[in-house]
Parts: C-alpha cells; sequence; structure tokens
C-alpha cells in the first residue's frame, strides 16, 4: 500500500530511501537490468544492497544510468562497488534466442539475486519495471524504478557499466561492427555493418533484423 500511494501521488521523478524505509529492519536489494533492446551481446542484471549510511556523492548524485554521462557512470560505479554489497547475474544470446528476451531478463536477474542473497539474505527485491521475476523472496516492481529508488538506480548504474565494458571487450574480437561506441544496440552504425559483414556469434538470431540479415544471406546463397 506503501509503495501504489506513493507512486500516484509523484509529480516529479525524486531519488531517495523512501521504499527502502518503508520496510524497516529488513534487508532491501534494487535490482535493474540493462540490453533488452540490443541486437548483439547478454542481457545484465544487478542487484544491489546499498550501505544504511549512504555517501554523500551518491545520495547527491545517483540516477537512472540512461540519464548520466559516461565518465559520472564510471565515477558512482566505483563509489558503489566501494560500499555496497553487488550481485551481477546474465543471459547469453543463445539463453535469449530460445527463451525470448523477457524470460532471458527474468533469469538474469534471477542469477543476480541468487549471488548477492548468498552474501546477505535478502527479504524484499526492489525491481524496477512492472514484470515480477519469481524470486525467492518478497518483490516489489516499480515502474521507472530507476529514477525513484537509490538501490534500482545504484544497480542499473552497475548492470549498464558491467555490459558496456564486456561490449567493448568483444568489439575487439569482432571489429567493424561499432560495438565500442553503439554497445550492440540497432544503430545505422551497426545495421550497416550487419549487412557488410554479416551476423556474428554475439547476435540475438531471434531479433527481427538479425533474422532478416540471416533469411537475406541464405537467399543469396
Amino acid at each position: 500500500m506503501i509503495f501504489h500511494s506513493y507512486i500516484s501521488c509523484v509529480s516529479l521523478f525524486m531519488l531517495d530511501f523512501l521504499f527502502e524505509q518503508s520496510f524497516l529492519k529488513r534487508t532491501v536489494c534494487g535490482i535493474d537490468e540493462v540490453g533488452c533492446g540490443s541486437l548483439a551481446g547478454p542481457v545484465v542484471a544487478t542487484a544491489v544492497i546499498l550501505p544504511e549510511v549512504l555517501p554523500k556523492i551518491l545520495y547527491e548524485q545517483l540516477n537512472d544510468s540512461k540519464l548520466l554521462s559516461a565518465r559520472k557512470r564510471e565515477s558512482l560505479f566505483s563509489i558503489i562497488h566501494s560500499c555496497s554489497l553487488i550481485g551481477i547475474g546474465h543471459s547469453n544470446v543463445d539463453e535469449i534466442d530460445r527463451l525470448n528476451i523477457l524470460q532471458a531478463t527474468f533469469l538474469a536477474m534471477q542469477r543476480a539475486f541468487k549471488k548477492l542473497n548468498k552474501i546477505k539474505v535478502i527479504d524484499l527485491a526492489l525491481v524496477d519495471g512492472n514484470r515480477d521475476p519469481l524470486l525467492s523472496c518478497q518483490v516489489k516492481c516499480i515502474v521507472n524504478g530507476d529514477r525513484l529508488s537509490l538501490s534500482i538506480a545504484a544497480a542499473s548504474i552497475v548492470a549498464k557499466i558491467t555490459r558496456d565494458r564486456y561490449m567493448h571487450t568483444i568489439a575487439k574480437i569482432m571489429p567493424g561492427y561499432g560495438w565500442e561506441r553503439n554497445v550492440g544496440y540497432g544503430t545505422s552504425e551497426h545495421l550497416k555493418a550487419i549487412n557488410r559483414l554479416g551476423v556474428t556469434v554475439y547476435h540475438r538470431h531471434s531479433f527481427a533484423p538479425i533474422a532478416k540479415a540471416i533469411s537475406q544471406t541464405i537467399a543469396l546463397d
């Protein structure tokens, strides 16, 4: 009830600890993912338990990772790692193609939660979005949670940096697709590279642009 009444009265996004503090004396984590809409690479999810006394810089600067500059994300990422408990999970392209993107995202969240839950037993998970990933604890889904909950915002930053670093690494293995810049998303640069260089093992074959590229290649053969 506290969550629903708070969401309904919020007219502007405000990051704070209200959600976490609604469950006093219980261990609360924030969970978010990144990479759902990408054409290549994994989905990465992160579960974060922030310290009870949050460093001032995090309280003032934490936000949805998409709203922060790359430099700011890197800076906050280091601070979050220095003071928080973190679990990271991912689903690879084979799992995404086999399960579908929604179920693969849930799997990544479950893996992140399990890793964190082994470090400290979690009573409640605040999950960004409106879908319950079915965890072994109480779950509260919060639409735009990465702009409302400090814990979810922290999770969004860790997930973003973790995935970006991975994509930058495989960009060196598969040069030409611009993954060091587009991190696998369907930019003009990436789509043109797929047409020119073809589909790789890092691409999600079940996604429409990739399936189309594969079918066109088969037709030419």
